[in-house]
């Protein structure tokens, strides 16, 4: 899938970001946009892939753009995996 296609967070010292412009600094991780993906990275693997431990603000910035993504069934990707990237 191309980098342009998925959804970028970014660890900061604030929190958690979601970064849409692709460009802020630090270490960040790309997600797909479908729900399975988010709920499978609030799970574990975000916090592994940005190397920290989510706080509870974290998750519900998380979970709140994660509800206004569509359903995975109209969404053609449905892989669930977590990408890191510095």
């Amino acid at each position: 899938m191309e980098k342009k296609k998925l959804i970028r967070l970014v660890r900061t010292d604030e929190g958690v970001v979601i970064d849409l412009s692709g460009k802020l600094a630090g270490r960040g991780a790309y997600l797909h946009d479908n729900r399975s993906c988010w709920e499978k990275a609030l799970k574990g693997s975000l916090a592994n892939a940005l190397k920290i431990e989510l706080t509870e603000k974290d998750r519900d910035v998380l979970r709140s753009f994660l509800s206004k993504l569509p359903d995975d069934s109209v969404s053609e990707n449905t892989s669930t995996e977590v990408t890191d990237r510095m």
